[in-house]
């Protein structure tokens, strides 16, 4: 069970994880439109982070019901 003091804490790494896998999905699409190796590798960079925080959350709520 999450404790009252760690829930603002899960809400951050959620929307920071979500926020993360937009902006990345965006510059992912403008990289391949545009002939840029660097804006393509960065929004790849920004999602596997995003996803990143986001199956960590998943992971240690899951541990948390077990």
């Amino acid at each position: 069970m999450v404790t009252p003091d760690e829930g603002p804490i899960f809400l951050l790494k959620k929307l920071g994880g979500l926020l993360l896998v937009m902006f990345g999905g965006g510059l992912t699409a403008a990289g391949m439109n545009l002939p840029s190796t660097g804006l393509t590798a960065l929004g790849i960079l920004l999602l596997i982070a995003g996803l990143f925080l986001l199956i960590l959350k998943i992971i240690r709520r899951n541990e948390r019901i077990n």
